[in-house]
């Protein structure tokens, strides 16, 4: 079907670029140095190039000049509105002083990150879309972390799955690329992971009827976004075990499988880590998988970064019939213990709140640990095997059974984060159940296949605060609890760990704190003009240190709202970035 495109749509850039005033012609921007393969494996401290801090997604700050002992002196340094509406999900960027800042709907801006001053921007040209295809356009109004850098480049991915190359300093398109079919569904939701001439992505939209049989983690090439190897994660013709675990459903209709947070990548081993999201339809008696596990559903894959070849895969919830999907960021943890070095992987990976640790060579499975309450998983066997509760998996239409965690709930795209200073995973949580309920639905363009009703959320029996930040120790035997820091409240931004010995997150409540890494004492907090949103970060300029933190609409902080009615949050959008440094003196 040919749609219409909006009337203003550029000739051969399908952009807007708009730059700042003259003024600052000469700006930062005639600094900045291309960022190199090296700059990308070793990141200055002073410079924030990667959605996480470094390959390896720790989420952690080598700055320690905001530290347990200065942080109550924090001020505003500057603050800026972002260009559009959406769910605000940023992850800003920072490289030789210029700020680059992705906005939902594929808008990029470069600001001085000093000053606040706007330097560039860049608006993608979005294809209209049909009005009943609500799931589709809510897609774009969520992206994540869509920016990466390389080279004197700014590497964006759209909601009409394009990869889009800019020029740093002026924020043209060098180049663009269709990677997928926007019309049958298709996505960008989350940005690249660049190792060397190599642009790793993972498509979203996985879920919407026209994209049945293929979710992809795909490789381009950098210079011209030419495709290098693509992985599909609901269909795999090199393991028979795949195709058997979907219980006979054929590759057309299969759904969902969605790597909807950016790998890691470990430059020693050649593996690239993502997580895979839930199946669709999400429950099992609507797909027809019976009791299979339906691969590579809800598990982490490492492949080749050069072939896209699978090495391992692990299952985290295998069957799963509640949309628990546990897609998000694995962190690589090294650690040395009697001379041996244990190459970890580590994550919350998923909305039932069980932490995982794996051996990151081989996919060996060396511990869990649960966090929030859940009734889905009942154990995990030596070997890593996950049992699921049986007796809450549906078996008619309209039957609805009780799950905790719920849909918003336990661990959810705000990303945790690792501190090597007191070897310990920090993560914003969330306690919360629902009533899932099977349903018969008609598959729609641009629409979602759930197929399934979700209840109010609410919190579980016994428990009267929604939030919760949880921090665990690590090690390769076992995680153990350290500190839960509870409140009514739910944490609706990701973390950031810094040397300085601090933790930051913040909540639907407006609240931006900083917690002690090792107590989990709150030492200072800002409330600002929305929920905490997105990927708070860290940079430096001229020997002082900034903290970055975002703000807006949040669905993590609308959807269990019920849970803290004394809290209203606030009406309108309010997506903006507060920027806080030390006084000079």
């Amino acid at each position: 079907m040919k749609l219409s495109i909006r009337k203003h749509l550029l000739a051969a850039t399908t952009a807007l670029v708009a730059l700042a005033p003259a003024a600052f012609a000469d700006s930062v921007l005639d600094k900045y140095t291309p960022v190199t393969s090296q700059d990308l494996l070793n990141p200055s401290k002073s410079d924030w190039i990667h959605w996480r801090g470094d390959y390896a997604n720790t989420g952690f700050s080598h700055l320690d000049q905001i530290n347990k002992e200065t942080v109550k002196d924090l001020e505003l340094a500057w603050a800026w509105p972002m260009a559009d509406v959406g769910i605000q999900e940023t992850a800003p960027l920072v490289r030789d002083g210029v700020m680059f800042l992705q906005t939902s709907n594929g808008i990029v801006e470069a600001l001085d990150a000093q000053s606040g001053d706007l330097l560039w921007t860049y608006r993608h040209v979005l294809p209209e879309l049909p009005k009943s295809w609500s799931y589709q356009a809510n897609q774009a109004r969520r992206q994540k972390n869509s920016i990466a850098l390389a080279g004197d480049k700014v590497i964006l991915t759209t909601p009409d799955a394009k990869l889009v190359a800019l020029e740093a300093k002026t924020g043209k398109v060098a180049w663009e690329k269709q990677a997928l079919d926007w019309e049958k569904g298709y996505s960008y939701t989350i940005g690249g992971l660049v190792v060397e001439n190599t642009i790793i992505t993972a498509i979203s939209g996985c879920s919407i009827a026209g994209t049945a049989g293929g979710c992809y983690i795909m490789a381009h090439n950098l210079e011209n976004g030419e495709e290098i190897w693509r992985f599909n994660t609901i269909a795999d013709p090199k393991n028979p075990k795949q195709g058997d675990s979907w219980g006979g459903v054929p590759e057309e209709n299969r759904w969902g499988g969605t790597p909807w947070a950016t790998g890691s990548y470990d430059p020693e081993l050649g593996l690239t880590f993502w997580g895979v999201g839930m199946p669709g339809p999400y429950a099992e008696l609507i797909r027809g998988s019976g009791d299979g596990d339906v691969l590579y559903t809800n598990a982490t894959i490492a492949l080749d970064v050069k072939t896209g070849e699978l090495k391992w895969y692990f299952t985290h919830l295998p069957r799963d019939n509640w949309d628990l999907d546990a897609p998000f960021e694995r962190i690589m943890v090294d650690q040395e213990i009697d001379g041996k070095m244990h190459k970890m992987l580590v994550s919350i990976p998923g909305k039932t709140g069980v932490a995982f640790a794996l051996d990151r060579e081989t996919g060996k499975y060396l511990w869990s640990k649960e966090t929030v309450k859940q009734n889905v998983i009942t154990k995990v066997d030596a070997d890593g095997t996950v049992h699921v509760n049986e007796d809450l998996i549906p078996t008619a239409v309209g039957q609805p059974v009780h799950a905790c965690t719920s849909v918003s709930g336990g661990k959810l795209w705000q990303a945790a984060a690792y501190s090597p200073l007191t070897k310990t995973l920090f993560a914003p949580l969330t306690e919360a159940c629902n009533d899932v309920t099977p349903t018969q639905s008609e598959f729609t363009a641009g629409n979602a296949v759930g197929s399934v009703k979700f209840g109010p959320r609410v919190l579980p029996e016994g428990i009267d605060k929604a939030g919760l930040f949880e921090a665990l120790s690590i090690n390769p035997v076992q995680g153990d609890h350290v500190w839960q820091s509870r409140q009514r409240e739910t944490p609706t931004s990701s973390v950031l760990a810094t040397a300085g010995g601090l933790v930051f997150g913040g909540d639907a409540a407006r609240y931006v704190k900083a917690f002690d890494q090792e107590t989990g004492e709150v030492l200072w907090k800002q409330r600002l003009n929305a929920p905490i949103g997105g990927y708070p970060m860290s940079y430096e300029i001229d020997g002082e240190q900034y903290l970055v933190v975002p703000t807006g609409y949040s669905n993590s902080a609308s959807s269990i709202s019920s849970a803290f009615p004394e809290t209203p949050l606030p009406n309108g959008n309010g997506n903006s970035i507060f920027v806080f440094k030390l006084p000079k003196n």
